[in-house]
């Protein structure tokens, strides 16, 4: 496995920087439980808890570290987000190309009478236009606008500068799904006016799986979606009002925090600025490299700076899950084909219902792994059907 040139950076980063590994190992053989303990051992445990929210609130600019939540992933990030505001007669509107971690649990608040309108994207572009979005939450009864940053199947970045003020001005929450924009990119939660961001630690933010966190504004107060210990307020049997504790009850994942918090040290120290820019020269390599190849049909923007890492593609006459087998069995390369548990995504682009090849580079790629897989490709439209 050695030889594996790993391209699935859109599901799970990896490699990882080395002070990852270090983190995780380190919190490991540390042992302790953060806010279950007066003694040393526990006291250090929730100084890194807290350390690693004070990094993400500097990342991402959160006025106040206290409103990030750490989750298990994203889609746990998400649920308590929808579940914990929307009621039965509640309006949310959102996009046509969400990930399942968005369409699932509003299809549950939907069948529960939370109304859902989904916003058709642009087939070839995947991005849906600004003032789609606003004409479609113009309905008294909208509460929530939940918009996707960066498509997890073709890279579609939707423009969400300026969306965040007009939901302000009407009274309208505003909710970003950034698993594939966290960390890739600069994001600036004062900026955008954002009242909820979801993400995960273990994609472009570079850290173990197991990870993630919700950020809340502070005009918003969550039902909590699981009830348990939290380390404070044990006298009761209500949960505590205050956050972060009463959104994060159950203990933590320590390990995976301090994994996290080394992660996201490394991309304060590197610059988002710096990383996206990456990110674009990697991109224009890769897009290059396919277009010039004879039946490869690539979907999503063809301006680059509207795209993410995440590159979806086909081989007239050939299906994505074969063009898999073949880079996985022959040239050791691992992509990511089929729905890519967005099949709103696909009906948008027409690749419904058998999906797409998806190439996704992340930071640590090079350009001679890109050469390989870019040769690997050729080779398999050139052969015969």
């Amino acid at each position: 496995m050695n030889d594996l040139i790993y391209l699935d950076n859109a599901a799970t980063s990896h490699p990882k920087p080395e002070a990852v590994y270090l983190a995780v190992e380190r919190a490991l053989r540390q042992g302790a439980s953060p806010g279950r303990g007066s003694y040393q051992q526990a006291l250090s445990a929730e100084r890194l808890v807290f350390d690693t929210r004070e990094s993400i609130a500097e990342l991402f600019n959160a006025p106040d570290s206290e409103r990030i939540i750490f989750t298990a992933n994203a889609t746990n990030a998400i649920n308590q987000a929808l579940f914990g505001l929307l009621q039965p007669g509640d309006r949310v509107v959102t996009t046509s190309i969400e990930h399942n971690a968005v369409t699932r649990p509003l299809r549950a608040l939907q069948d529960n009478g939370v109304d859902v309108v989904k916003v058709a994207a642009d087939s070839r572009s995947g991005l849906v236009e600004e003032n789609a979005l606003k004409d479609a939450c113009l309905e008294k009864t909208t509460k929530l606008l939940l918009v996707n940053h960066c498509s997890n199947v073709f890279g579609g970045m939707q423009p969400v500068e300026g969306l965040g003020d007009w939901c302000r001005e009407r009274g309208i929450y505003f909710m970003i799904d950034g698993s594939q924009s966290a960390g890739s990119l600069p994001i600036d939660f004062q900026q955008l006016q954002v009242d909820l961001f979801a993400a995960p630690g273990h994609k472009s933010l570079l850290g173990p799986q197991g990870t993630g966190f919700l950020y809340v504004d502070k005009e918003i107060a969550l039902r909590p979606l699981v009830y348990g210990g939290t380390g404070a307020n044990s006298h009761s049997d209500l949960p505590p009002e205050d956050l972060p504790e009463r959104l994060e009850c159950g203990t933590l994942n320590l390990p995976g925090l301090a994994g996290l918090q080394a992660a996201v040290q490394f991309l304060l120290q590197t610059g988002t600025v710096n990383i996206r820019e990456h990110e674009l020269q990697t991109l224009s390599y890769l897009l290059d490299g396919l277009r010039s190849i004879d039946g490869v049909v690539l979907y999503g923007p063809e301006d680059i700076e509207k795209r993410g890492a995440a590159v979806s593609f086909n081989i007239t006459g050939r299906d994505p899950a074969e063009v898999g087998f073949y880079l996985d069995h022959e040239a050791q390369i691992a992509v990511r084909v089929g729905l890519q548990c967005a099949p709103d995504a696909h009906r948008t682009i027409n690749t419904y219902p058998h999906g797409t090849v998806r190439v996704s580079p992340g930071f640590f790629t090079t350009q001679a792994e890109l050469d390989t897989f870019l040769a690997a490709i050729r080779n398999i439209a050139q052969r015969d059907a």
